[in-house]
């Protein structure tokens, strides 16, 4: 496996990945939060130079991704109150094929790896408990809840939840 910066000429290769990915969540949550979420799963900041996108790539072929959002940044549109002091890990999706074999491990580590050699000494991602496997894999890598993070983006009830990790 290797684990790489995506170039350009593959941002419509991660969205469809992302996209596919996340599309097993859509009928566990309202039709609303499907389609805001869906936006949000298929839209990137390619504007701002310290975004990181990162690829898994098995045999040539991508089959996994994540987005590294550097401290600081407003990324929620307001949902979350303050900026956050450290790095954000977002859209982690590994491929249908590709489960189970480490791939979003391997993708998490590497932004641990990247926000520790900035000087951080944390880090920090926001998701919801529909996406059980994602919750489970952040709980056993040692991540923490931090519930003054949370927010609510629809009026549906469904929480996203803040985790963070120190190292």
């Amino acid at each position: 496996m290797i684990i790489r910066n995506a170039l350009q000429s593959e941002h419509e290769i991660i969205r469809e990945l992302r996209l596919q990915a996340y599309e097993e969540h859509s009928t566990k949550i309202p039709q609303e939060h499907w389609n805001a979420l869906k936006h949000q799963i298929v839209t990137d900041d390619h504007t701002n130079p310290d975004i990181e996108y990162i690829v898994a790539e098995i045999d040539g072929e991508i089959l996994g991704t994540v987005v590294l959002f550097p401290a600081k940044i407003q990324g929620y549109e307001g949902l979350v109150e303050d900026k956050l002091e450290y790095p954000e890990l977002r859209k982690l999706a590994v491929s249908s094929k590709a489960r189970g074999k480490g791939v979003a491990k391997a993708l998490v580590k590497e932004c641990i790896k990247r926000s520790k050699e900035k000087g951080y000494s944390a880090m920090g991602l926001h998701t919801s408990d529909f996406m059980e496997s994602a919750v489970n894999l952040y709980e056993k890598m040692g991540f923490v809840r931090v519930p003054g993070k949370d927010f609510i983006p629809l009026d549906d009830g469904i929480v996203v939840k803040a985790f963070q990790i120190n190292f």
